[in-house]
């Protein structure tokens, strides 16, 4: 049984829920989407991912009009594979079709980049053997891409990255809600003075990329939440 923390953007709330491997993820339809597929090989207790994340998969089997094979969704940042702001960390990223042939996957690329309900479609120069499609939040924090600025309450997936970071770390923000709270603040202030950083309680560039480049690939510790 899978605990599932979904954003809804409509409400500005987190919403939980408790899923069977075999069954749908939370607002899927007609079952095209479980939570085994969209888990992939992510061994953690708690998945994430938001409401438009899951409307986007809708309309994108949808237009699509056939099963899609889902090689990787979800990933938490401890357990790596992707690279130090992954929105596959964040629970909004895609890479589907590796089953496909070269001339398959052709046709699901512009498939989902002609849908126009994604955010970001990676070109195919840069997925030999896949397609990525993802419902990242703009604009990035830095000009390079990545994840977008959070602080004193913000809510969603980001600020679930977040803290997941960080209480893997070592500094604990009492919780694993999306909900950047007082504690959540004085953790990442902790983290910033400790690491030369501005002491803001601002997750922008710069504590960004020092949190992930310390936190990927380290694998579960004592203080991870799960």
């Amino acid at each position: 049984m899978a605990k599932i923390l979904i954003y809804n953007e409509n409400t500005n709330r987190m919403e939980t829920y408790y899923k069977g491997e075999a069954q749908a993820m939370p607002y899927n339809t007609n079952n095209t989407l479980l939570v085994r597929e969209f888990r992939g090989r992510s061994t953690s207790n708690t998945l994430w991912t938001t409401r438009n994340t899951m409307l986007a998969w809708n309309a994108q089997r949808y237009i699509y009009g056939a099963p899609i094979y889902v090689g990787a969704a979800f990933r938490r940042p401890w357990e790596n594979a992707h690279g130090s702001q992954s929105q596959h960390y964040a629970g909004v990223a895609f890479d589907v079709g590796q089953i496909l042939t070269w001339e398959q996957r052709q046709v699901l690329y512009n498939s989902a980049k002609n849908s126009g309900v994604w955010s970001y479609v990676e070109p195919l120069s840069q997925t030999p053997s896949w397609v990525h499609f993802d419902k990242r939040s703009f604009p990035p924090a830095c000009t390079s891409g990545g994840y977008p600025t959070v602080k004193f309450g913000s809510k969603g997936v980001y600020v679930l990255v977040l803290q997941d970071g960080l209480n893997t770390l070592g500094f604990s923000t009492g919780g694993l809600d999306g909900v950047y709270g007082n504690k959540t603040l004085s953790s990442v202030q902790k983290y910033q003075a400790l690491r030369g950083l501005k002491v803001d309680g601002i997750v922008g560039c710069n504590t960004w990329k020092s949190i992930q480049n310390e936190v990927v690939g380290i694998g579960r510790k004592s203080t991870t939440i799960d």
